[in-house]
């Protein structure tokens, strides 16, 4: 039997430790689907494991893509899913660890089909985007499938604001006459090993307390020259993200330093809510608080692995 031990939890709580500690126990490695750690111009601000966290376990999809390269969910399930099978040749028991809530049910429970969309819908979308914005996509979305919209809006908000995903969901129901919740979870995929899925949380002062000096640690380590770096680029779709946006607009002049750090912690602080509101729809995680014993945490394990 194979097992893919998946830690999930808001940012700043400490899956990176505990998923190195796990690795070295069950000599095994860590797949990271922190869909922001991805990119190797972006260090600093996504919190990249430190170089000897780095050395401390083998670790894969990290900094391994440009924010110059097109890099879908969907190209990281596929590679993924090739990198487990080549490790489970090694061991039968894997890491997988990072926030990215949609990345992580990529890879434990795949994708919904979608139909194909003609090209001239696609062209149309584009065409509106460009002319009127990202409301055009938004009143789309809302008149075409409203329930959706709702979700989006209590569940991950910051979903309204990405071009990408948003003409995604307009084609959808465009292209097939039909609303695009109706295409989730449709789809039944059988995957070849049994993920146990950990979470870590922690009472909200802490966890704020925790992220907020996290930011601040960012700022010791560069993070204004490394966003100054970026900011030429600043539309690529990669840095549309918390701790690069702040900064672009204090960059620009349009807001202070002070003003962009305490946005960055504000709106990293939304960010883990919206998280943690993800991975409690989980289906069989176990949670444990940030402080539990590692050895407790590896007993649970034993326990559903039959060790």
């Amino acid at each position: 039997m194979k097992y893919l031990i998946t830690i999930v939890g808001p940012t700043a709580i400490g899956k990176t430790s505990l998923s190195i500690a796990l690795a070295q126990h069950f000599g095994c490695e860590i797949i990271s689907c922190d869909s922001r750690q991805f990119f190797k111009e972006m260090k600093i601000g996504t919190a990249v494991p430190s170089e000897v966290e780095l050395a401390s376990a083998t670790h894969h999809f990290i900094q391994n893509k440009s924010i110059f390269e097109k890099y879908s969910v969907g190209d990281f399930e596929k590679e993924a899913l090739e990198k487990l099978d080549e490790l489970f040749v090694k061991n039968n028991i894997q890491i997988m660890v990072g926030g990215s809530g949609l990345y992580v049910d990529a890879v434990l429970k795949g994708f919904d089909e979608f139909p194909e969309i003609e090209e001239k819908i696609r062209t149309e979308i584009n065409h509106k985007f460009d002319t009127i914005g990202i409301e055009f996509l938004q009143e789309k979305l809302q008149e075409l499938d409203p329930d959706y919209y709702k979700k989006l809006q209590i569940e991950n908000p910051q979903t309204l604001q990405n071009p990408q995903r948003m003409k995604r969901f307009v084609e959808v129901c465009i292209g097939s006459g039909l609303p695009y919740s109706d295409f989730i979870g449709k789809r039944k995929i059988k995957r070849n090993f049994t993920p146990i899925v950990i979470g870590l949380e922690a009472d909200k002062e802490i966890l704020y307390d925790r992220i907020n000096q996290r930011v601040d640690l960012m700022f010791e380590a560069g993070l204004v020259e490394e966003v100054k770096q970026l900011l030429p680029h600043k539309e690529r779709n990669a840095l549309q993200t918390v701790g690069y946006r702040e900064l672009f607009d204090y960059l620009e002049g349009k807001s202070t330093l002070e003003f962009a750090a305490a946005q960055i912690k504000q709106n990293t602080r939304r960010f883990a809510k919206r998280q943690m509101t993800w991975f409690k729809r989980t289906e069989n995680a176990v949670w444990f608080d940030y402080e539990t014993k590692i050895d407790t945490i590896i007993n649970d394990i034993d326990k559903l692995t039959l060790i």
